[in-house]
């Protein structure tokens, strides 16, 4: 596949077959990322992949957390307010996703249940927990997004989905201590990774995307 396919296919996959994903393709994938651009060639990015019993493990203590009502505080603080225009697109987004699933806007249950599958991997069998020291700033921050966006595509260039997710950042120590990170390394995102499972209710949804000329303007 090459990358104009890769970046036209590549979607958020929240539904994933159990298949181990092979460290050899790990590998390769982390290994294209690593080419990725960056500010003067500082490469701020650490990954952490976990799998097997581990990823087994953490995953049990996330969930511990998240249904035991503790409080998230990711290190990356979430916005607090969006350009009217972005809050309209991330309000539709919500209301055509649970509407596709079936899940009633007052069916607190049900969105409940959806969100703690972010804690259990969405099923994946690879997670991978993503780091930058905290001495970095803003532009390593956008330098660590192109990394993502190329794990992303390489993955679908080895017929796997991934899914980006700021729910495992909300509980850096517990990934910290289970992974033994140093507390001066600042927790990003995670991420799941593995094989998209078709039959997957979650995946049966596709996002919008704005037209060209909604974000292009062009100065001849």
């Amino acid at each position: 596949m090459d990358v104009l396919a890769a970046m036209a296919e590549r979607r958020s996959v929240r539904g994933f077959k159990s298949t181990p994903v092979p460290k050899e393709t790990l590998q390769k994938i982390l290994a294209l990322a690593g080419r990725s651009a960056s500010f003067t060639n500082t490469q701020p990015w650490e990954v952490a992949v976990v799998t097997g019993q581990t990823r087994d493990l953490l995953s049990q203590k996330l969930m511990d957390a998240a249904v035991g009502g503790v409080r998230g505080h990711s290190e990356v603080p979430y916005p607090k307010h969006w350009p009217e225009a972005a809050a309209e697109r991330s309000k539709t987004h919500n209301i055509n996703r649970f509407a596709a699933l079936g899940i009633a806007r007052d069916d607190t249950e049900k969105r409940e249940t959806l969100r703690l599958r972010n804690f259990e991997f969405f099923g994946a069998p690879c997670a991978m927990f993503i780091f930058m020291d905290q001495e970095y700033g803003p532009w390593s921050t956008m330098d660590i997004g192109i990394f993502l966006q190329s794990i992303a595509l390489a993955a679908v260039g080895h017929g796997l989905g991934t899914c980006f997710q700021a729910s495992l950042s909300n509980y850096p120590e517990i990934v910290k201590e289970a992974l033994g990170v140093p507390e001066h390394k600042k927790l990003l995102v995670g991420l799941s990774i593995g094989h998209p499972d078709p039959d997957a209710p979650l995946n049966a949804y596709h996002s919008s995307r704005m037209a060209l000329d909604e974000f292009t303007s062009w100065h001849d």
